[in-house]
C-alpha cells in the first residue's frame, strides 16, 4: 500500500483533479501485460499438460533434449521412448515437448 501512496505523492497533479487518473497508464500497462504475455502462456501450459496426459503407447514424441522416440510403455510419471531397434530409454513425462507431427505442420 506505500508503494502505491508513493506513486501518487510523486505524481505531478493539479488541484482537484483525480489521482484514480494519475494510476490509469501503471493500470493500463498491468492490463497489457496481462493479455499479450501472462494469459497466452498460461494457456500453452495447459494445454501442454493436457497433451502430456494423453500419452499413449505408440505415439511419436520429441524429448526437450532433441531425441525422437516411440512411446513404447507409459506409467504415471514416465515414458518409455524406443529410440532404435532393440534401444530403449526412460524418460520423465516432463521431458517431452510435442509430437513430429507438429513440425511438419508448422514448415
Amino acid at each position: 500500500m506505500t508503494v502505491l501512496s508513493n506513486i501518487m505523492l510523486m505524481a505531478p497533479s493539479a488541484p482537484g483533479s483525480n489521482p484514480l487518473m494519475s494510476l490509469l497508464p501503471l493500470l493500463l500497462i498491468i492490463v497489457v501485460f496481462y493479455f499479450f504475455m501472462i494469459r497466452p502462456q498460461m494457456k500453452r501450459q495447459k494445454d501442454l499438460v493436457t497433451y502430456r496426459s494423453s500419452l499413449k503407447k505408440g505415439d511419436k514424441v520429441i524429448t526437450t533434449g532433441g531425441i525422437y522416440g516411440k512411446i513404447s510403455e507409459v506409467t504415471d510419471q514416465t515414458l518409455v521412448l524406443e529410440v532404435d531397434n532393440n534401444v530403449n530409454i526412460k524418460v520423465d513425462k516432463s521431458a517431452v515437448l510435442r509430437d513430429p507431427s507438429d513440425l511438419n505442420a508448422q514448415k
